[in-house]
């Protein structure tokens, strides 16, 4: 433990995409193993108040925290690899700030003051990075900034850094700068110029990085470090190596060889131990040595850019290192799914999710898949619309309300199964609107849910305006599909199950969302076991 909170910046220079969301949770990790209480927050430069309204083409995921915030894809990595919950005040962004400072414009407490970029956007920023360090519940805050140094956006939030580097004086900040080391096949040579101007760019705007990493698809020479360290003014040793990695869960390791938690708990005047990495590398070798293998069919329709469904993918990863699986995720894009071709492009797979979503797009392919699987009885989970899609297709092909559907894709429609919420009919802003959050659920004893949980109380993230309409929840009941799972206070159903299938389960919520490396979540861990059992099953009807 430390007397004062340390602050760890991590800044990005050359392209996007490098992983500073990465690094940061390594770094994070590698600290958290020596006993220090360490938390990340992410400061993004865009406008937007949160990414809840964001096009997950454009920005993948919006990842939701236990106190109902929209927050960026990368707050998910650092719950997975920490295993400690994030909240409102671990994602900022501009729109946030700007918001922030106007609204105190409005109240009069700038009166008489001509508000500028700095001090009072600068000051806004200073005080949210340092919101969680002031908590006392950290010794070592680590906070990444979005997008890249010399970004017109970025530059209040460097300016921040500069300030807070002097403000908090030396050994209390330092800034870790990741940037390319690109290979150029012609000349046959790593290039370090890129780099060189990347932290030039920096030292511009008054910051001096203090650690370099460097990513890199190849070996970096001791050479071509000593030339890093030379004209970036850092020490050799705090030019780190950054390789491509078979897996994400490899860094911590990668950054450990290469000694990045040293160099950075020396520049902190802090002691640095072995770090306790026995659970981390029991999941790893569990990953990375399965002994069996199932394909599970990803449905949605995002499915062309795989951060769009972030948490899901990991969450498998997760699932099929707790069951030593490995867990093939083939994506099928709703919308060239049909009834015609629903055998030839789901039979072969051992399980079959139904993602969650917006809009009506991609619907109908939904909801031919799910009848397809509930017939053949191979292995289902639907999230969030998922699950919705599912009571749809219930309704529909079971209780014989062929126009069955949600007031979402057809708001006149004379069955609507799934409804929007009594609370979200006066809500007229799209932003920050919906359920959001973790939410109480009760699951009935003797369920697959209550087995699965082995508990009935359970606490689920939501993020939502819909839900299952219980004017029909009789009538579905007695059909066969039940509702396992209710919210005590409003009724609302979170769990629907059909008893006489395998394994047919849907949720309203997002288990997704706490799925770690330490706990993976129970509901992907038995639906990949359930898909295992299938798999296994069709395997000795076909040798027979």
């Amino acid at each position: 433990m430390t007397d004062n909170t340390k602050y760890i910046f991590v800044t990005g220079g050359v392209t996007s995409s490098l992983g500073k969301g990465i690094i940061a949770a390594s770094l994070a990790k590698l600290l958290q193993a020596q006993g220090y209480r360490t938390t990340i927050q992410k400061l993004d430069p865009y406008i937007n108040v949160d990414p809840g309204t964001l096009n997950p083409y454009e920005h993948g995921e919006c990842y939701v925290t236990d106190d109902g915030a929209e927050t960026d894809l990368d707050l998910g990595h650092y719950e997975r690899f920490l295993n400690v919950p994030t909240s409102q005040a671990n994602n900022v962004t501009t729109g946030r700030i700007y918001q922030s400072v106007i609204e105190k414009e409005r109240r009069g407490e700038f009166l008489g003051k001509t508000v500028q970029v700095i001090p009072h956007i600068t000051d806004e920023i200073k005080n949210r990075v340092q919101i969680l360090g002031n908590s006392g519940d950290y010794d070592i805050v680590i906070t990444e900034i979005g997008g890249t140094v010399g970004d017109i956006e970025s530059l209040p939030y460097i300016e921040a850094v500069r300030q807070l580097k002097w403000d908090l004086g030396e050994h209390n900040a330092i800034v870790i700068h990741l940037t390319l080391v690109p290979f150029l096949s012609a000349a046959g040579e790593l290039k370090t110029k890129p780099t060189q101007h990347s932290v030039k760019t920096l030292m511009e705007s008054g910051v001096m990085a203090d650690v370099l990493v460097c990513r890199t698809e190849h070996e970096l020479p001791e050479d071509l470090r000593t030339k890093l360290a030379l004209f970036c003014n850092v020490r050799e040793e705090a030019v780190i190596q950054s390789i491509d990695a078979s897996t994400i869960y490899d860094v911590p390791n990668l950054m450990l060889e290469q000694g990045l938690d040293k160099v950075v708990l020396k520049k902190l005047n802090l002691k640095s131990a072995t770090p306790d990495l026995t659970q981390w590398n029991k999941f790893l070798s569990r990953h990375k040595n399965p002994k069996s293998e199932i394909t599970i069919g990803l449905i949605g329709k995002y499915v062309e850019l795989q951060d769009s469904y972030k948490s899901i993918l990991e969450a498998f990863i997760h699932a099929g290192a707790a069951n030593e699986v490995k867990v093939n995720v083939e994506s099928i894009h709703s919308e060239y799914l049909n009834a015609d071709n629903a055998k030839l492009k789901l039979s072969h797979l051992d399980g079959v999710l139904v993602a969650p979503g917006f809009g009506e797009r991609g619907i109908e392919g939904k909801i031919d898949a799910i009848k397809y699987v509930r017939e053949q009885n191979i292995p289902f989970l639907g999230i969030c619309l998922g699950m919705q899609m599912a009571v749809i297709e219930f309704a529909r092909n079971v209780l014989g309300l062929v126009d069955a559907n949600s007031t979402e894709m057809v708001p006149n429609t004379k069955n609507p199964v799934i409804d929007l919420m009594e609370s979200q009919k006066s809500v007229t802003n799209k932003g920050g609107t919906m359920r959001l959050g973790a939410w109480e659920c009760k699951v009935k004893v003797d369920s697959k849910a209550s087995k699965v949980y082995g508990a009935t109380t359970i606490l689920e993230r939501h993020r939502h305006r819909y839900e299952f309409n219980n004017d029909f929840k009789k009538e579905i009941e007695e059909a066969g599909m039940v509702a396992t799972g209710l919210n005590p206070e409003t009724g609302l159903v979170e769990i629907i199950e059909i008893p006489n299938h395998p394994w047919f389960v849907g949720v309203q919520y997002h288990p997704e969302y706490r799925s770690t490396v330490a706990n993976p979540h129970p509901l992907f861990v038995a639906f990949v076991r359930a898909a295992l059992k299938y798999k296994n099953a069709k395997n000795r009807v076909s040798m027979a």
